[in-house]
């Protein structure tokens, strides 16, 4: 071999050697993400249900990758700047969001969002579910749901359902309620849950549906009493009490939902990282203790089971808003 060509294949192999130098760094960090802290941006405030769940599964997630997983809250506007903060962020899986069936009920309330969570949003995992517990006075007559239709059918728009916020999960439950039933019923909306407890308590309403951490210290101290819950299946934390379908509407299902997403483009191995952390800390037990003391029933979701969801409550509430002639924004 003569000097020359020696020297050719030396320059040859060392630009191949650098060229699989520069490919390592690339590689590797994409295997160790996340390699610096994620940030989760919550549209709602601080120290509400959503808030407190976040912060436990910022923490497990944190034991559990190795990294810094913080909570920003970001209320207001419907969620949309919460939203909008995420989706203008880079497409890397350090900026998440927090989506739940709020989100379906905005896109079928507001005409125009500035954003399109089927098309924009990477989803993730849920993280929980829960439902809306429907709730009398200790010493009310109704001791069934079916007690409570029964004097409604009697008595024809003479009894109150209380509810929070026009368009809210808990208000448009009690509208899809009251249209599976046909009832004669008033929805009367509250600015906050303690001001529905008081109306009921002073009988300006007959029922309030609500979230159950809501109402936990008047069910407590048997001031209430849950007479139905809305899921598909009796709530792990009132096991005696029926639900909605069970006790005399078939078919009524509510139930409220709470998801992690990421901005359109997030690479899937950092989606299906994410997935897998959320399944592996939602079934931690200490989780699901924490989780269930505001309610929550701990579970995860693959990213097409999410948005199938999402999708699915889209339609629902669109119904919902359009039957009960709601105005939209």
């Amino acid at each position: 071999m003569t000097k020359f060509k020696s020297t050719k294949l030396r320059s040859v192999f060392a630009m191949a050697a650098v060229f699989a130098l520069l490919a390592v760094p690339q590689g590797a960090s994409a295997q160790k993400y996340p390699d610096k802290p994620v940030k989760i941006i919550l549209p709602f405030g601080a120290g509400g249900v959503a808030d407190v769940s976040a912060r436990i599964l910022a923490d497990k997630l944190s034991a559990k990758l190795g990294q810094k997983f913080f909570v920003e809250n970001m209320p207001g506007a419907g969620g949309i700047t919460a939203a909008r903060a995420v989706l203008s962020a880079p497409a890397d899986g350090y900026t998440l969001g927090f989506v739940t069936n709020g989100t379906a009920i905005s896109v079928a309330i507001f005409n125009h969002l500035p954003f399109d969570p089927v098309k924009q949003f990477e989803m993730i995992s849920t993280i929980g579910t829960f439902n809306l517990v429907f709730a009398v006075k200790e010493d009310s007559p109704y001791k069934t749901l079916a007690d409570f239709m029964k004097a409604a059918k009697a008595q024809p728009g003479k009894l109150n359902i209380g509810t929070i916020n026009v368009g809210g999960t808990q208000n448009l439950g009690g509208e899809l309620f009251k249209a599976m039933t046909k009832l004669n019923v008033v929805i009367v909306p509250f600015k906050n849950s303690p001001d529905i407890v008081v109306g009921l308590l002073r009988n300006d309403v007959q029922m309030q549906i609500d979230f159950q951490p809501a109402i936990q210290g008047q069910l407590n101290s048997h001031k209430m009493r849950a007479i139905a819950t809305s899921g598909p299946k009796r709530s792990p934390f009132l096991p005696d009490v029926p639900t909605v379908d069970e006790a005399c509407v078939r078919g009524y299902e509510v139930t409220s939902w709470n998801g992690i997403f990421a901005p359109q483009g997030t690479p899937k191995a950092v989606i299906d990282t994410l997935n897998k952390a959320i399944r592996d800390v939602t079934a931690d037990s200490d989780l699901k203790a924490k989780f269930a003391k505001v309610g929550i029933d701990a579970s995860a979701s693959t990213p097409d089971e999410l948005m199938a969801r999402l999708k699915s409550d889209i339609v629902k509430w669109g119904k919902v808003i359009d039957d009960a002639h709601i105005h939209k924004r």
